[in-house]
């Protein structure tokens, strides 16, 4: 069976050659996983070449199910976020194990594969109304740009004004927007694999002013062992179980429905509600991923708010997502390499990315503040909370509030009432 039969890129208007460049972009641009969830997790005292190995085959066998069988351009990896919660929250504020903690993604990884069975995760995803859909991916890609701007530290913290513009005259600011100019002058001049071209530009010319490091070409990857199947169910029948596991739950829930409902809607994928395709396939590939990464040692897994760099660059099928997985194979080998890409070459991309996120504004009917409003603090909430979770949440509780208050009640459906309490529950507990 050759490609354009399995994955049908020319008729969803792309190439087998766009989707490999565009699987390439999304790797690279999310790469970061790779340094950063080990980092992260080894403070809860886990084993850092462990869980770097859990952290790459949970990537590959969750992304390959999203590109074989739901056949969609979306990468999945442990989540940020999730895993600062798994670490800094569970084991080191709470005091719990990372055998804990791990317990809980796996029970959480049960629960979700259920509820995918079960329709549940569907059907809260056409419960979100059209105007909320589209001001997701405008959010998502808020977000993505800040984040891709902390990241070159061109915006940096601040004390008294929470976020204020980093020292840009040098260093890694001045090489991110150096590459920014770079990449957008390609993107005018209509260049293909633009995206792509940018960051390896950028990359190489961190080499002499010290940003980009090279620290070897290849190795073997850590043994699973100290992580795997580490379970602890002593604790399964307690209230902070209960708790730590409904956490995991909502955000991985709504995290992974925000990214593929915006980057769907971006692509030209969604249906003219606003829904993904194969929606039911894209959540099994996540429950499927976040079980298998807890028994390999590893935290949540989410779809990648990144993959929004391949969607750009032309991604359109499944067949991104594959060249996605097994770049994250080599890396298994070659992480030393893969490493050597520094943040100021990835910062320009999701920058830029944060521009094409944009389009779907057009689509929210800002005359209607029963429309404006909740789809106005969905979107601005996304990166000043730092979660697409959060912005899904307040942006759903406002709809419901001032469409119910409003005198607008024949808008609201049962499964918005609902998801409203849910919300309010979590906020309360």
């Amino acid at each position: 069976m050759t490609l354009e039969k399995l994955f049908g890129a020319r008729a969803a208007g792309s190439s087998p050659r766009t989707e490999v460049l565009a699987g390439v972009t999304t790797f690279v641009t999310m790469a970061y996983i790779l340094a950063v969830n080990p980092a992260i997790l080894s403070k809860a005292g886990m084993d850092a070449g462990a869980v770097f190995t859990a952290t790459v085959i949970s990537t590959i066998l969750a992304t390959l199910i999203m590109g074989l069988w739901a056949r969609l351009p979306f990468a999945l990896a442990p989540g940020m976020g999730l895993n600062a919660f798994f670490a800094l929250a569970v084991c080191l504020a709470m005091g719990h194990t990372w055998q804990f903690a791990l317990t809980a993604v796996f029970i959480e990884g049960i629960l979700f594969i259920l509820l995918t069975l079960f329709n549940v995760r569907e059907a809260i995803a056409r419960a979100i109304p059209p105007g909320l859909k589209h001001a997701i991916g405008v959010g998502i890609g808020l977000f993505i740009a800040f984040v891709g701007l902390q990241n070159a530290g061109v915006v940096v913290r601040d004390e008294a004004t929470l976020v204020r513009l980093g020292e840009i005259a040098s260093g890694t600011p001045l090489l991110a927007l150096g590459g920014l100019v770079l990449t957008a002058v390609l993107l005018a001049r209509g260049v293909k694999g633009a995206l792509l071209l940018g960051m390896l530009a950028t990359t190489v010319a961190g080499i002499p002013a010290g940003i980009t490091r090279y620290d070897g070409l290849a190795s073997l990857p850590p043994s699973l062992a100290p992580t795997f199947l580490q379970f602890d169910f002593s604790g399964v029948f307690t209230v902070e179980m209960a708790m730590v596991v409904f956490t995991f739950l909502f955000v991985d829930i709504f995290d992974t429905l925000g990214t593929l409902v915006g980057v769907s809607v971006k692509a030209g994928l969604a249906t003219p509600s606003g829904e993904p395709p194969r929606l039911k396939q894209a959540f099994m590939a996540d429950a499927v991923g976040t079980t298998v990464g807890a028994a390999l040692g590893t935290s949540t897994l989410a779809a990648y708010v990144e993959s929004a760099a391949g969607v750009a660059e032309g991604g359109r099928t499944g067949l991104t997502a594959v060249v996605t997985a097994g770049c994250f194979a080599l890396a298994l080998f070659f992480s030393p390499l893969f490493l050597a890409i520094p943040v100021a070459a990835t910062a320009p991309v999701l920058v830029l990315v944060g521009v094409f996120m944009m389009t779907p504004v057009k689509e929210i009917d800002l005359g209607d503040y029963t429309e404006s409003i909740p789809a106005f603090l969905c979107i601005v909430t996304m990166p000043l909370a730092y979660s697409v979770a959060e912005g899904i949440a307040l942006g759903m509780l406002a709809y419901v509030f001032v469409n119910l208050l409003g005198g607008r009640r024949r808008k609201l459906s049962v499964a918005m009432y609902v998801l409203a309490a849910v919300f309010i529950i979590k906020y309360i507990v």
